[in-house]
């Protein structure tokens, strides 16, 4: 059944006088399903309309070590290749750390700018191709949020904590998903956690843990390697320094990384190549690539 039945139920509920607080339109939202005027998701959807009033920011962005960002010094080339590999159609534009955030660099633009002048994508620099970027703190709440994002027609904000630091990164999706739930789960798969390809290589999950990946491939994992790290994705993530994109690649103990499939909307990897590197010379090619 349609939500505006619902509404026209409550509608004498509504009036001036019978109904004073939310907790009172709670109740009123599960009186009417209880009489079966609307679907229990359509009443789930709007009892999440009134948590994002209590939901904070920092509670559903992206955490600062998941987020893909890029120098402002970054050519364009350079710029298209990030957002290519990434998925991403907006990157925050750094200047010096992440706790500097310039601006964003749009997709679009960037590729505008090339397809116009083929020569710009070596000889110009992302900096100069931003749009402004919106910070909030990290205490907002999602519903204050979302109405300013859609008054002011954002769709990206950069959130900053107490001291003015980068948190992390919210988009209007992610308040959304609130509301309607995720669209789509990139931890509900059926990968296998360790898939080999052969007696030295192999297809991991990124979630695997170290301790298991060490086991799998008989090797020793140093103390610094292993600090503060559960998965082979975080053991990627600490040595590269930023979240790791499809082509990432590091060397850890002997086995060469590189980072695969993307899933989800947050584009987070998935697996990883895990290889054995059996030559000097190899190893020597092996390089920490973002």
């Amino acid at each position: 059944m349609k939500l505006t039945n619902l509404f026209k139920s409550l509608e004498s509920k509504l009036r001036p006088g019978h109904i004073s607080n939310e907790d009172e339109l709670r109740h009123a939202l599960n009186q009417a399903s209880e009489r079966g005027l609307f679907e229990e998701s359509e009443r789930d959807m709007i009892q999440s309309v009134f948590d994002l009033g209590d939901t904070l920011v920092r509670e559903i962005m992206v955490p600062r070590i998941d987020m893909v960002w890029i120098e402002g010094d970054k050519t364009l080339r350079q710029g298209l290749s990030l957002a290519l590999r990434s998925g991403f159609t907006r990157i925050p534009v750094i200047e010096d750390n992440l706790d500097n955030v310039i601006g964003i660099a749009y997709v679009k633009d960037l590729a505008r700018r090339v397809h116009e002048r083929h020569e710009t994508e070596q000889t110009e620099k992302v900096s100069q191709h931003l749009r402004k970027a919106t910070f909030v703190p990290e205490n907002k709440t999602a519903i204050e949020l979302l109405k300013e994002m859609q008054r002011d027609q954002i769709h990206m904000a950069i959130v900053v904590d107490e001291y003015g630091g980068t948190a992390g990164l919210i988009t209007i999706e992610d308040i959304l998903e609130e509301i309607v739930g995720e669209i789509a789960d990139e931890y509900d798969d059926d990968d296998e956690e360790i898939e080999w390809l052969d007696e030295n290589s192999a297809r991991v999950s990124a979630r695997l843990n170290v301790e298991d990946f060490a086991e799998a491939f008989k090797v020793e994992m140093s103390e610094a390697d292993r600090e503060d790290v559960d998965s082979v994705g975080g053991l990627m993530a600490k040595s590269l320094g930023r979240v790791p994109i499809p082509g990432s690649t590091i060397s850890v103990a002997g086995i060469k990384l590189t980072a695969e499939r993307p899933v989800g909307r947050r584009h987070r990897i998935a697996t990883i190549l895990a290889t054995r590197i059996t030559g000097s010379s190899e190893a020597e090619e092996v390089v920490r690539e973002q």
